[in-house]
């Protein structure tokens, strides 16, 4: 079933998405990759204030390239979501209810996907030059030294994911086709 949603994502509609629905995504969304998720991490171990606000929000598993002139970004495909992991429950504890990626995700981020009402959508791998379409605004907002790396707070409309992970553990991965 193909939906479009609006992000930040509410709680009704991430409770009424289900593995395997393809959605159209518009809102606010964010990015950060590996070195970002390092640097957050780094920051609450010290107690101190994230560089965004993570309640209902998404983030963007996303390093993208330059833009070129007369682009608001270059390529955005997704990078592997499984080198988020080790982070992620923690950000979802925090309030955060959606990731976009690639890949299976760990036992520990399933659970805590169900245990906060979440969701895990999937980008089309190799198809970042396509997706970058759908981006019509891009600002790094924390993380500038990271490059492509920073956190960036992107306007999106029409963003096309598939759930992968629904709040209630259903995975695509492992569904029998």
């Amino acid at each position: 079933m193909e939906k479009s949603i609006h992000a930040p994502l509410d709680e009704e509609t991430r409770e009424n998405l289900r593995a395997g629905d393809f959605v159209s995504i518009s809102g606010t969304i964010y990015t950060a990759r590996d070195a970002a998720h390092k640097r957050m991490d780094e920051t609450l171990k010290r107690g101190e204030s994230l560089p965004i606000e993570l309640e209902n929000n998404i983030i963007y598993y996303l390093g993208p390239s330059p833009a070129r002139e007369g682009r608001v970004i270059g390529s955005a495909g997704p990078t592997t979501s499984g080198r988020m992991d080790k982070y992620t429950p923690a950000l979802l504890d925090l309030g955060l209810k959606g990731m976009i990626g690639k890949g299976r995700r760990s036992a520990a981020v399933k659970e805590a996907i169900v245990k906060n009402k979440c969701v895990y959508f999937a980008a089309i791998g190799g198809a970042g030059a396509l997706l970058s379409k759908a981006i019509i605004s891009s600002e790094v907002i924390a993380y500038e030294d990271l490059g492509t790396e920073a956190v960036r707070k992107l306007e999106v409309v029409d963003f096309p994911a598939i759930v992968v992970v629904d709040s209630l553990g259903n995975d695509l991965y492992e569904r029998e086709m």
